[in-house]
C-alpha cells in the first residue's frame, strides 16, 4: 500500500483481522519484516522513498520467505490480542 509515509495506512490496515502490515525504509526492513514477522502488506511512503528504492524494497519483500522458528510464537500471539479499554477518565 502506498500513501504519504506509509505510517497511517499501516496503522489503520493493522485493524483488519490476519494483517500484518509494515513500514519498510530500507533494504534491512524489507527483508527483516517478512523474514522474522511475516509480513503480508508492505507499506511504502510515497513522499519520504524515491521510486527506485521502492521498487527494490518491494522486490526485496516479495522474494524473502518467512523464516518460521524460533519466531511463529510470536507471531501466533497476534490475533489473540485483547484490546481493553483505557481506565475511566483516559482517552
Amino acid at each position: 500500500m502506498l500513501g504519504g509515509s506509509g505510517i497511517g495506512e499501516a496503522i489503520a490496515v493493522n485493524k483488519v483481522p490476519g494483517v500484518r502490515a509494515a513500514v519498510v525504509t530500507s533494504d534491512q526492513t524489507a527483508r527483516l519484516t517478512r523474514l522474522h514477522n511475516d509480513s503480508n502488506v508492505l507499506a511504502l511512503g510515497g513522499r519520504t522513498n524515491d521510486h527506485e528504492d521502492a521498487v527494490r524494497w518491494l522486490r526485496i519483500w516479495l522474494d524473502t520467505e518467512f523464516e518460521g522458528g524460533r519466531h511463529v510464537p510470536r507471531i501466533e500471539k497476534i490475533p489473540r490480542l485483547r484490546i481493553h479499554p483505557p481506565p475511566e477518565g483516559r482517552a
